[in-house]
């Protein structure tokens, strides 16, 4: 079949996916007409894919018109806002909803069909009138490996990790303080912090890290700059005993601790919005959120804009303490259910649910 595909290539969550759907696109000989979001193909990421699937991306957008049909579907991976222009006349669009209450403007998304990460989402849509939305899983990236090595890479330290942009939303101020808390200072534990926000200036940043410590020294929290590759990305994962990044206030998918857990680490992950689609009290240790606060922060999130209304869930200290502790005690156990999750969750089967709906 022809497709025309309308994404980001890019080292950030849209441009992973973006890139791994391509890539199950090139495996099935798919013809497609790459049309890249801001004309950016930024690979430098992805450092082990083959050149023969490097090239066959560039060869689709250079030649994206030479295939170019007005029956043509299109599939764009974009956010809600933005997904309004059309390049053909069937718009497929995938999007991280992260909320539970869409507005009438997002209702009204102007799109053939929508597919959503979190199935609150689906819900939340459905409700409110939208039939043309269903669920689809995102895969597992097949560049991500797991170390076998029964060798800690963080010898004599139990280690935690948190990635994610520093955000309102994801509780990143939240989690280091309320880590810096318990186990600050004792070197027996270790807890590195991958949060730049990339929409942020380097000032800012610096600021914001130092509130987050409140200008004391701790020997036991590192600050990594932005991991260029997702190698770098996969060695930090690798390295974890415990993943933090699932405790975020609400999420369309989260793919660090989707991978995180999917690599066989012990993530906390609060049981909501986008976690549903795959964590389990087997394979995380899920907290359940009960209360909820307003998501606006004024930088992503604007009160009485059109687009992402609404609520994220609250972060409870004593709960996530003790989650901490429990994670901490199975930190040496393996998580064997959360392997499962590479077997799955791959893009073998996003794409089928992709071309599935597309050619009914």
């Amino acid at each position: 079949m022809n497709l025309i595909a309308d994404i980001p290539i890019n080292g950030l969550s849209f441009g992973n996916v973006g890139v791994n759907i391509l890539r199950e696109l090139f495996n099935r000989q798919t013809k497609v007409s790459l049309f890249p979001r801001g004309n950016q193909q930024d690979l430098s990421a992805f450092n082990k894919l083959p050149e023969d699937f490097k090239k066959w991306i560039e060869q689709c957008a250079e030649y994206k018109f030479h295939n170019l049909d007005k029956d043509t579907p299109t599939l764009t991976l974009w956010h809600l806002n933005g997904a309004d222009r059309r390049i053909s006349a069937k718009q497929f669009l995938l999007t991280f909803y992260e909320l539970e209450t869409p507005t009438f403007i997002e209702k009204n998304n102007f799109q053939d069909h929508t597919f959503l990460t979190s199935p609150v989402a689906v819900d939340s849509f459905k409700q409110i009138g939208c039939e043309n939305v269903s669920l689809l899983p995102i895969g597992f990236d097949p560049d991500f490996i797991t170390h076998q090595s029964d060798k800690k890479s963080v010898e004599g330290k139990t280690h935690f990790v948190l990635m994610g942009k520093y955000e309102k939303r994801k509780h990143t101020k939240e989690i280091v303080q309320t880590w810096l808390k318990k186990y600050g200072n004792d070197n027996k534990y270790l807890l590195t912090c991958c949060i730049t926000n990339p929409f942020l200036k380097a000032e800012q940043m610096t600021a914001l890290l130092t509130q987050l410590v409140d200008g004391k020294q701790y020997s036991n929290i590192n600050f990594l700059p932005h991991l260029k590759t997702n190698t770098e990305v996969n060695h930090l994962l690798n390295s974890a005993d415990i993943d933090l990044t699932g405790l975020s206030g609400a999420e369309g998918w989260n793919l660090p601790s989707f991978n995180a857990t999917a690599l066989g680490k012990w993530s906390i992950v609060y049981n909501h919005t986008g976690h549903q689609s795959w964590a389990t009290d087997q394979n995380s240790i899920l907290l359940q959120a009960d209360k909820k606060e307003d998501v606006y922060d004024s930088l992503f999130f604007h009160k009485g804009a059109p687009f992402n209304q609404g609520s994220m869930y609250s972060f409870d200290e004593n709960q996530v303490v003790a989650a901490m502790e429990k994670a901490v005690e199975l930190s040496s156990t393996k998580n064997t259910e959360g392997l499962k999750l590479q077997e799955e969750f791959t893009y073998k089967r996003t794409v089928d649910e992709i071309l599935k709906t597309i050619n009914k």
